[in-house]
């Protein structure tokens, strides 16, 4: 039997290239501010047409600010590229969630919260983390400009078929693990470049007991490893999830696109190009100490020494070790930090804003700390305010701004000064990722909000 990736890539392939990649059609392609003009311009200079605009949904997020946005972008890189996005969908007659709307948030946040992802579908956005949605059964995943335009033009594109992976996480979670820190275990034991050329597919009864938020933190992390994209079979938490959305089936729709989704698995017989499995009782929260997030460790765990790095590895290790101003061996439980930020396509979802406030309820933030908390969209803005979790967030000292991308990759005024310590839920801690100079530490909601409070990495099981 096929796996669940091959069920769904099958059902797209338009035509077979001999000896060469597969013309695959797009049931959704999301599209930001970021990658898109040079592809808009494309078919401007080529004479033709959006061929099926309904098909693309628009939204500004990665250089929007998280303050005043009912104000002109101070920027002027970023206004000039939230204004062209604007005057691009406008012009193509595609649909925008544009800033100041209800709708408006990182891409990859409102495409699920609105019904717009769906499983069995075929996804695609100018942006790596598209993977996300592959939480939804769903194969998702990160395009070029120059394929934007591909999309935009055709509503296909071409691409070789990759292999399968199954990575299965089966036992018991200890307490305090969240999403987060499977991901983050999950790429530390595969490496960045452990998985590059597959899919991977998801699976486990840890996996199958994750909420759909906790899948698409899981999923939205599969890039890191170096995968194509990551997927979870949908299941009746998918369903649930979907149910009564803007933008899900309706009537007699919806019950047979439940009958369709039922069938959208990999059977016992399924054969994969290869099969992990990890046990869930060795994962504990986790950070990271270098600059990928392959580089990470167990909050109580101790940087590898030098001679636990191969050789290859060596050189670039201590250049990551240099540039954080760690040393190989050493502990970072205890090392203060100067920053916190809670957001990003990865945690910035109404799950990750209740495990921050219910950890910090009545308890103060540390007076050395500045917080950026940061919701995913406009719709978990709302659903802070109407579960007074914004009330609990301020008596502890924090605000909350407004939604975009913000810290994760400071495109916007949001960025962490050089040389500063910064807690983030974000995706990713290369060089200067946070900001020019600015030291980035990877990890879950739950150690996030333990070291806003106490001004240090702390392991929150201690608290």
């Amino acid at each position: 039997m096929n796996t669940l990736f091959d069920k769904i890539w099958d059902t797209h392939v338009i035509n077979c290239i001999e000896d060469g990649p597969s013309q695959i059609y797009i049931d959704r392609h999301y599209c930001h501010e970021v990658t898109s003009p040079q592809a808009f311009n494309g078919l401007r200079e080529r004479g033709i047409k959006v061929f099926r605009p309904e098909k693309t949904i628009c939204s500004p997020d990665h250089n929007i600010p998280t303050l005043n946005q009912d104000k002109p972008i101070k920027d002027p890189i970023s206004r000039v590229q939230v204004e062209t996005l604007t005057q691009n969908a406008k012009e193509f007659n595609i649909t925008l969630y544009g800033l100041g709307h209800k709708k408006n948030g990182i891409i990859h946040v409102i495409g699920p919260e609105n019904g717009l992802t769906l499983p069995g579908y075929t996804i695609v956005c100018g942006d790596s983390h598209t993977s996300t949605h592959g939480a939804f059964g769903a194969v998702a995943f990160g395009i070029g400009t120059s394929e934007v335009e591909m999309v935009l033009a055709s509503q296909c594109i071409l691409q070789a078929k990759p292999k399968t992976m199954r990575i299965s996480i089966e036992g018991q979670l200890k307490p305090n693990v969240t999403a987060k820190d499977i991901a983050l275990y999950i790429i530390a034991k595969m490496t960045t470049g452990g998985a590059t050329g597959y899919f991977v597919e998801y699976s486990g009864n840890v996996i199958k007991n994750l909420s759909m938020e906790e899948r698409m933190t899981v999923c939205n992390l599969s890039i890191e490893m170096g995968a194509r994209g990551g997927m979870i079979a949908p299941d009746d938490i998918t369903f649930e999830y979907l149910k009564d959305k803007e933008f899900s089936p309706k009537g007699d729709k919806w019950d047979n696109a439940i009958s369709y989704w039922k069938t959208l698995n990999s059977g016992e017989d399924a054969v994969f190009d290869k099969e992990i499995v990890f046990d869930a009782s060795d994962i504990s929260p986790r950070i990271t100490y270098g600059t990928n997030p392959g580089m990470g460790i167990g909050i109580e765990e101790s940087i590898p020494c030098i001679d636990d790095i191969d050789d290859a590895g060596k050189v670039s290790f201590k250049k990551s070790l240099e540039y954080m101003g760690f040393l190989p061996g050493e502990k970072l439980i205890g090392k203060k930090i100067d920053y916190v930020f809670l957001g990003s396509c990865t945690n910035g979802r109404i799950e990750d804003f209740r495990i921050f406030a219910n950890f910090v309820k009545g308890k103060k933030k540390a007076s050395n700390v500045i917080a950026w908390l940061v919701p995913g969209s406009w719709a978990v803005n709302d659903q802070i305010m109407k579960e007074g979790l914004d009330k609990i967030l301020n008596e502890a000292g924090f605000e909350i701004r407004q939604p975009g991308c913000s810290a994760c990759l400071a495109m916007n005024e949001d960025k962490i000064p050089a040389g500063k310590y910064s807690i983030s839920t974000s995706n990713r801690n290369f060089e200067g990722r946070q900001g020019p100079g600015a030291r980035t530490i990877l990890c879950g909601p739950l150690v996030a909000a333990a070291a806003a409070i106490t001004g240090k990495i702390t392991n929150p099981s201690s608290l």
